[in-house]
């Protein structure tokens, strides 16, 4: 399958942008001082929402991870093309 320009532009920005999101929200998860991720607060035992949250953003990033390589290897294909 041949993607367009467009398209695998928008792929591989995707992404990046999957990875600048996702990195920042484990940052953040890991820097929750509420209580939400870690009992007391204080980096104790790590609650559910941790284990939850850190799944989803494993996930997403293997999957913009594939996603901006389907992207990458179709601008690739295009400009071997020309």
């Amino acid at each position: 399958m041949k993607l367009s320009r467009p398209v695998s532009w928008f792929l591989a920005a995707f992404g990046v942008w999957s990875w600048i999101v996702w990195t920042t929200f484990v940052k953040n998860l890991w820097k929750d001082a509420s209580g939400l991720a870690f009992e007391g607060g204080d980096h104790g035992s790590p609650t559910t929402y941790f284990w939850v949250h850190l799944t989803l953003a494993i996930t997403s990033l293997a999957l913009g991870t594939a996603i901006g390589v389907i992207g990458v290897r179709g601008l690739r294909a295009l400009r071997r093309a020309r």
